[in-house]
């Protein structure tokens, strides 16, 4: 099992990136940059990639709409040439709010985007010339243009022709999806206990179509980390993030973390949360959200119940433990944790 944690990427990100930059000697293996509508991914990520030697860096994600397959394609073969080969490209739909309200782009064909925006990934870092019609037309259609567009394949060489692909996925057919195409799976608010019973069909349904070239999926997991004595408190802090997610992120019926939480087993709380989330109650609905919820998603606790927590995760098929450090001396966390893998 690898470790790995999330960049905080709601504050000063130079700290940000210097902090993770400087956890790597303790036993950190990779770093993942989120986006959603703040700074971009791959500037930070190619900062990362400047103050690191080892960490693997990757996107968390970037959407399939804002920017064209090849344009990601470049971006993640950039950023793999920079750090020498530590490219992981994180993809997923994202979702409506962000799609729409943000880019101004239709949150249609999420699925299928994804599928294309894989495949045309990978037939571009292996340098194919690119004819492609589909959701994506590539060349764009004469009748659409100025009809001077021609088939192209990336200029320049990738230092890899198979950067690893990770999807970022909650529904049953994305997961389906995920399990048959993608190198790694970025599931948000993963219960270890809960998982299989929520994901565990799709996952195989999706890796019964898996190519046996692609190996085994991965899978990016975890939560806050801290250790001692008094550490349990630290699950308190999750209360908000997991309210932004099930009362926050879409709009009823459309809100794919609070149909999760409903899967999970806490469909009235999923409903109170997000009654009062989008009722301006942050706090309430921070409040509402049971303590169950916040103690299975962490690492928090004396040592030997942390230790369970990761053989927890490490049970419901967790490869990357990616883990939030918090407490005054986060290199420690890491070195202690990296020691148990």
């Amino acid at each position: 099992m690898e470790l790995s944690m999330m960049l905080d990427y709601a504050g000063d990100p130079r700290r940000a990136a210097d902090e993770a930059a400087a956890l790597e000697s303790a036993g950190l293996d990779a770093v993942w940059v989120a986006e959603a509508w703040g700074f971009d991914s791959p500037t930070i990520m190619g900062y990362l990639a400047a103050r690191t030697e080892r960490l693997k860096i990757g996107s968390a994600i970037m959407n399939v709409y804002s920017r064209t397959p090849g344009l990601i394609a470049q971006t993640a073969a950039g950023l793999d040439a920079l750090s020498g080969g530590r490219a992981l490209l994180g993809l997923g739909a994202s979702g409506p709010q962000v799609v729409e309200g943000w880019h101004g782009k239709p949150y249609d064909k999420p699925l299928g985007r994804t599928r294309e925006t894989v495949g045309l990934c990978r037939r571009i870092w292996r340098r194919e010339t690119i004819d492609h019609h589909g959701i994506t037309d590539m060349p764009l259609r004469p009748e659409e243009g100025s009809g001077l567009g021609k088939p192209l394949k990336i200029l320049t060489r990738p230092v890899r022709d198979a950067i690893p692909v990770y999807i970022a996925s909650l529904g049953p057919a994305n997961v389906r999806m995920t399990a048959e195409i993608a190198d790694g799976w970025l599931p948000t608010l993963f219960i270890p206990e809960k998982a299989a019973a929520v994901w565990g069909g799709p996952l195989a349904e999706g890796r019964a179509e898996r190519s046996p070239q692609l190996g085994p999926l991965q899978t990016v997991a975890g939560g806050l980390l801290a250790i001692g004595q008094d550490a349990a408190a630290v699950r308190e802090r999750a209360r908000p993030q997991i309210a932004l997610y099930v009362g926050g992120m879409g709009a009823v019926g459309r809100n794919f973390y609070n149909d999760l939480a409903v899967a999970y087993g806490y469909e009235e709380e999923a409903r109170k949360i997000q009654e009062l989330y989008l009722a301006g109650r942050t706090r309430d609905a921070a409040a509402a959200v049971p303590d169950e919820f916040c103690e299975l998603m962490t690492l928090c606790g004396p040592e030997g119940y942390v230790r369970e927590r990761v053989e927890a995760f490490r049970e419901a098929g967790v490869t990357m433990l990616n883990v939030t450090p918090v407490g005054p001396d986060p290199a420690r966390l890491i070195e202690t944790v990296k020691n148990w893998l």
